[in-house]
């Protein structure tokens, strides 16, 4: 039996080699891809989108998003950014370099016949003790210093399309935090407390911190209504201001005259009725849902609540509800039956203001003011008025993570050299495989202050060589200074990076890497219910593609169902295999132990 068992053993290390090789170069493709857009010298990627729509960023997570990638694989990088955005909120590209870095030693690791796991177990290892070298570097930082604050709100917009206006930005993102927790006991921040509006027109140095709510459309101007209310009371309405409509879709037709005109009377008091209802409770600024059933409002609804001096805003999206409710204490009201005057917000100034592009209108003066706040961003078009949104979510997620974890750490590559100058005098004190996964675990860390140098048109090598020794010397705050060309004391030049950032990047990164190493194989399965000209389903392919994770790799090329015998079923084509077919027969025959896709 030794003679037909070597050729299926040899092609399953053969297979496995080739699907592994396969992931890590689609992987390290997507790393590339975005490994120039690092640092505050970074390229920016512009984005075209089949309907035309342009994008410009060099945000990781963005970037990746819009990419179409197809190899599964791949889009695990593209996931991995996702997680990076969602757990820290910047960091993106930094993660993504990271991983396709460790890609590329393991490649090495495994040309040198180190196996899988042990590189796994390694690279987990190192990870653990890269969280406590982390640690060791990091400052506290107190909450009620607003100056630490504003440097790390800067450091993150610093790399950014709008880096010019971090000086008016970072300010605002931190004064905006600040306004909606208490510094001395908040573990967390929600941001859905801090809405960011954008509106064409102006410039960024227009944008602006409302303690109240924004909304980017303009008041109803319908028989001359007002534009502006104070001591106003909010309502916020859920219900349609028109005629109703019929459940299903019909016509009626009227042909004659005094029906016509009967009909008309009746939509017409129907509407006065409900307009009188919203009156009766003291409202004097109505807020309407958008509908998606029928017009939420009409003229004559907007005609008689201008004659009843009501400001009213109209489409109102539903995703704005809660916040709105938050802001100025009302509640939303489903029907008229039930508008009442304690559902009603209250505000001291409802007003219509004119902008560069349009009007808005300002809800100042709210009643709960520190549970929420509005940032008013302005551009000059809308490419840079996205990218700013972007780049102020990204700034309020990095003050968010000093909220949950109060530590900072220098920035310019410095926490990456000293994770690989400090990994590898730890690896020395390992023994066997372990030791020489770790160097390269090491080794891999310094491709950010590399990228950072080469993006900044600095000679990479010798800035990481001369960063590399101030490390060893002991300076752990030195670290790349795009603008002097030069390694300086990054902590002096005010570059502050959180420590979620770093030791969230560094975690994600390899688990990510982890993952992708124990991958030997890749499965395609059919779709339920597809064909392929013959009577077997995609299901009957995959159960006989899946025998072979219970037998084993000694049999995987004969577990598989060739493309013609589609019309037999997993079972039948077992057992017509004449190598092992009895620990065929004894799989096949037990119910429960195959494996469906």
């Amino acid at each position: 039996m030794s003679a037909p068992n070597s050729q299926p053993r040899a092609s399953d290390r053969a297979q496995e080699k080739s699907v592994r090789e396969s992931n890590i170069v689609a992987a390290k493709a997507v790393a590339d891809a975005v490994r120039t857009s690092l640092g505050p010298r970074g390229m920016d990627k512009m984005i075209s989108s089949p309907g035309g729509d342009v994008v410009i960023t060099n945000d990781g997570a963005t970037i990746l998003k819009q990419m179409e990638v197809s190899h599964p694989t791949a889009k695990m990088l593209v996931d991995l950014s996702k997680s990076q955005d969602v757990e820290a909120g910047d960091g993106t590209t930094t993660v993504t370099v990271i991983a396709g870095s460790l890609l590329n030693q393991a490649e090495q690791l495994l040309k040198r016949g180190i196996h899988p796991t042990v590189i796994s177990e390694s690279f987990l290892m190192a990870a653990r003790k890269s969280d406590e070298i982390l640690q060791d570097m990091s400052i506290p930082v107190d909450l009620a210093d607003r100056e630490q604050l504003v440097k790390a709100a800067s450091t993150s917009l610093n790399s950014k399309v709008i880096s010019n206006n971090s000086g008016k930005l970072a300010p605002l993102a931190v004064d905006a935090l600040l306004s909606v927790i208490d510094p001395l006991t908040a573990t967390n921040c929600d941001l859905r407390d801090i809405s960011v509006v954008k509106k064409l027109g102006g410039t960024i140095d227009d944008t602006e911190l409302v303690h109240g709510m924004v909304f980017t459309q303009k008041a109803s101007h319908a028989a001359g209504g007002p534009t502006k209310v104070v001591n106003a009371k909010i309502g916020l309405i859920q219900f349609c201001l028109s005629a109703p409509k019929t459940d299903i879709e019909q016509n009626v037709v009227v042909s004659d005259y005094s029906q016509m005109d009967r009909i008309l009377k009746e939509e017409r008091k129907y509407i006065l009725d409900l307009c009188k209802k919203i009156q009766k409770s003291g409202c004097n600024v109505l807020l309407i849902q958008k509908s998606i059933l029928r017009d939420a409002v009409n003229e004559l609804s907007l005609h008689f609540l201008a004659k009843m001096k009501i400001l009213v805003v109209k489409d109102i999206e539903r995703d704005d509800v809660e916040f709105i409710c938050k802001t100025c204490g009302c509640l939303p009201i489903a029907n008229a039956d039930t508008v009442h005057a304690e559902k009603l917000g209250k505000a001291d100034l409802v007003q219509e203001v004119s902008t560069g592009e349009g009007k808005i209108v300002k809800v100042t003066g709210v009643p709960n003011v520190g549970k929420t706040v509005t940032i008013l961003c302005k551009a000059s078009n809308n490419l840079v008025l996205d990218e700013s949104e972007r780049s102020l979510h990204d700034a309020l997620c990095v003050l968010r993570c000093l909220v949950k974890k109060r530590f900072l750490t220098p920035g310019g590559g410095a926490p990456e050299m000293q994770l690989s100058y400090k990994l590898s005098k730890w690896a020395t004190t390992l023994s066997g495989t372990h030791s020489y996964c770790v160097k390269a675990f090491a080794e891999a860390m310094e491709v950010v202050p590399y990228t950072l140098a080469e993006n900044a048109g600095l000679p990479a090598i010798e800035v990481v060589t001369d960063l590399r020794n101030r490390h060893a010397a002991g300076e752990t705050a030195a670290g790349i200074n795009v603008r002097k060309g030069k390694v300086t004391n990054i902590l002096e030049e005010d570059v502050l990076v959180p420590l979620l950032v770093h030791t969230s990047a560094v975690t994600l990164a390899t688990e990510c890497v982890r993952l992708i190493l124990k991958i030997d194989d890749i499965v395609i399965t059919d779709e339920p219910g597809e064909h392929h000209g013959s009577r077997s389903s995609g299901r009957q392919r995959a159960e006989g593609m899946n025998c072979r994770c219970i037998v084993g790799a000694h049999y995987s090329t004969l577990a598989r169902v060739p493309p013609w015998r589609n019309r037999l079923s997993h079972v039948t084509v077992l057992r017509r295999l004449t190598l092992a077919g009895w620990v065929f027969r004894k799989v096949a025959n037990t119910r429960g132990a195959i494996s469906y896709a």
